[in-house]
């Protein structure tokens, strides 16, 4: 963790509020049933096998860092399993997304780095929802497609190439997403840019999530700015990653929990 990690983790702890100090009844009820509930990861065990297997695998792979140059790795040529460490979601907030999806019934969802597959494997796993999501990097691409053939996922669609280029030829496309997932690019201007192209085809009550607010000083400047946009009515800060909400009725309010 960088010194500004720790000194906006230190701030984000000071900040930190729980459902005592939330009068919104529907944030309540968000808070309640999807931040702080625990699920049953049960039918998530067969997906963990595969991470368990990617922590293992010993095979060397190139990955070009096509956003943020990564804190873990000072050239290209990395071990699986070091990538699977330092890139993958934990268990528990996959299980948060999934609550989330469900929660709102998301049912169109776009992801922004696919990396190996295993957020995307979790969110698939709700009924009803189609998900594109997006990878540059050609062996995450085929480590991706392979964990998805394994699962033999029917509603996962990776689209690949530079989402410089893949996301607006997607977003010609007549479509109203419910939820996207911004995990790709760490760096304030391709934030900027990703979230303007994507708010033509938000849904009235659609959620982006930004991921890794905190990274570095240009995401927390980011995300300071996409929490005071015109069209965001409402925000949740939890340092690993932020929530932004579209809908109208939330009335401009924004939160600051722990995980």
């Amino acid at each position: 963790m960088s010194f500004f990690q720790a000194k906006s983790y230190l701030r984000h702890w000071l900040n930190a509020v729980d459902e005592h100090s939330i009068h919104s009844p529907f944030f309540f009820d968000f808070y309640q049933k999807v931040v702080k509930l625990k699920s049953d990861p049960t039918i998530f065990e067969p997906i963990e096998k595969t991470r368990s297997n990617l922590l293992q695998d010993q095979t060397i792979i190139t990955i070009n860092d096509l956003g943020a140059k990564s804190n873990h790795f000072s050239d290209s040529q990395r071990t699986i399993a070091h990538v699977a460490q330092t890139s993958l979601n934990p268990p528990s907030i996959c299980l948060l997304f999934h609550r989330l999806l469900q929660y709102m019934d998301c049912k169109k969802v776009v992801e922004l780095g696919t990396s190996m597959g295993i957020t995307s494997l979790y969110m698939g796993k709700k009924e009803n929802l189609t998900l594109n999501t997006f990878e540059g990097n050609p062996n995450m691409v085929n480590i991706a497609l392979t964990n998805f053939e394994y699962f033999e996922t029917k509603n996962i669609n990776l689209i690949e190439g530079n989402i410089d280029s893949t996301l607006p030829i997607f977003l010609q496309t007549p479509i109203k997403l419910d939820l996207v997932l911004m995990d790709a690019n760490h760096r304030y201007e391709p934030t900027l840019r990703y979230f303007n192209l994507l708010i033509r085809r938000m849904a009235d009550k659609g959620i982006i999530i930004i991921d890794d607010i905190y990274h570095s000083e240009e995401m927390s400047k980011a995300w300071k700015e996409l929490q005071n946009h015109e069209l965001i009515y409402a925000s949740v800060d939890l340092f690993r990653f932020g929530v932004l909400f579209f809908d109208p009725t939330l009335n401009k309010q924004h939160f600051v929990w722990s995980l």
